[in-house]
């Protein structure tokens, strides 16, 4: 496995101002708390700002925690949930593109497909459709890790029905 990623090297478009989060979270718990990534959860198209910590909660024993708007409130009430998944399931892995200034883009969403400089990438974590992949990246101690050669597939890995990787650059 390769070190993590400069996170400057990876394009992230949250839904909440994840520098107010930070500030937030930092002064209520006590420990230092970075932004990591936004993705679906358990729910298709609902985008999840994702955060770490690198001691578990006290109280609900998780290092990540996720913040959503929740899709059935009038008001778009501000969700909280667990989200230890996106280092502990084999689910959550993230095929990456890159642009003309050599920034990384991810699908954040099921349905969130990017055409970045003559790139594409599809799926979300529930599949990698793209075009010019980069590579494929896990989230390690709140850092994206390198997780595959593009050559080396793992298929016991990839659940649903959609999934699996599909690079379409030769077609």
């Amino acid at each position: 496995m390769k070190s993590a990623l400069d996170p400057t090297a990876v394009k992230h478009v949250p839904v909440f101002n994840t520098e107010k989060v930070i500030s937030h979270y930092e002064d209520k718990d006590g420990v230092p708390i970075k932004y990591v990534c936004t993705t679906d959860l358990l729910a298709s198209d609902l985008p999840v700002d994702i955060f770490y910590r690198k001691t578990p909660h006290p109280e609900f024993g998780n290092r990540y925690f996720g913040l959503y708007k929740n899709p059935y409130a009038n008001d778009a009430r501000v969700m909280i949930t667990n989200a230890d998944a996106v280092e502990t399931s084999k689910r959550y892995i993230f095929g990456v593109i890159e642009d003309k200034d050599g920034v990384l883009w991810y699908s954040q969403c099921h349905h969130d497909c990017l055409f970045i400089d003559g790139s594409m990438i599809d799926g979300g974590r529930e599949y990698i459709r793209a075009t010019n992949l980069k590579g494929v990246f896990k989230i390690v101690d709140g850092e994206f890790v390198e997780r595959l050669n593009l050559g080396e597939e793992e298929p016991e890995e990839w659940l649903g029905q959609d999934s699996g990787i599909e690079d379409f650059t030769n077609y």
